[in-house]
């Protein structure tokens, strides 16, 4: 796979099959975000687990101390007091069957849609479109609940959605190459700490098997992680 004159003199810039301390490696991956806009790093973590088996699922929500660096677009799907409830918490769109017709009709331009329990049977009829876009609302992330004020707060101050994937690792952002490293160490050690208290006890051997973080167009940097 060709690639670019800037990817390729990032790669000159550090050892590829070294593993760095925390510190070093972010400030290494900041020096590779060379595009014009401000990029995305992200968190990449290969764990010991068997997704396939229901026991060993790794998925769970942070609140990342510094958030993420992006504009969070936050949908709401209630009515009456909890949709004023919404409105008020700063939810960019507020509505009921209106938004579900529109979604129906392909729309997904959101980040975060959250909802109230009484308003998912409405929601799972669009369960095939927000499914694999990850924007369906589950009372296990948060976003189906009678407290939407604190759902949607915590969706525009940075909450991350981190799962496992069907090759066993995590990718998530931890911030922009902006933040700096004590910024995006702080996030990514909430992260790693979330993942970690996560393992799931039919989990055998190394959990944790390999970090690496990257730039949005830049090369991966292995990560030495060691839990404060």
């Amino acid at each position: 796979m060709a690639r670019g004159k800037k990817y390729v003199d990032s790669l000159k810039t550090y050892d590829k099959y070294q593993q760095y301390e925390t510190s070093e490696a972010l400030a290494l991956v900041i020096g590779t975000a060379k595009a014009k806009f401000d990029e995305t790093i992200e968190l990449h973590v290969r764990l010991g687990v068997d997704p396939r088996h229901a026991d060993q699922q790794v998925r769970g929500v942070v609140v990342l101390p510094n958030g993420t660096g992006k504009t969070v677009k936050v949908v709401a799907i209630a009515k009456g007091d909890k949709a004023d409830e919404a409105k008020e918490a700063g939810a960019d769109i507020v509505g009921a069957e209106e938004i579900i017709a529109q979604i129906q009709g392909g729309w997904t331009d959101f980040d975060t849609l959250v909802t109230t329990p009484d308003m998912m049977g409405q929601v799972g009829k669009v369960g095939r479109i927000l499914g694999p876009r990850g924007l369906m609302p589950t009372p296990k992330t948060g976003t189906v609940t009678m407290d939407l004020a604190k759902a949607i707060k915590e969706a525009k101050a940075g909450k991350v959605e981190y799962r496992v994937d069907k090759t066993t690792i995590i990718h998530c952002p931890i911030g922009k190459a902006s933040f700096g490293v004590e910024k995006l160490q702080e996030n990514l050690d909430a992260l790693m700490g979330a993942i970690i208290k996560a393992k799931p006890a039919a989990a055998k051997g190394t959990y944790v098997k390999a970090v690496n973080i990257a730039a949005t167009m830049g090369p991966g940097i292995k990560v030495n992680y060691k839990q404060n």
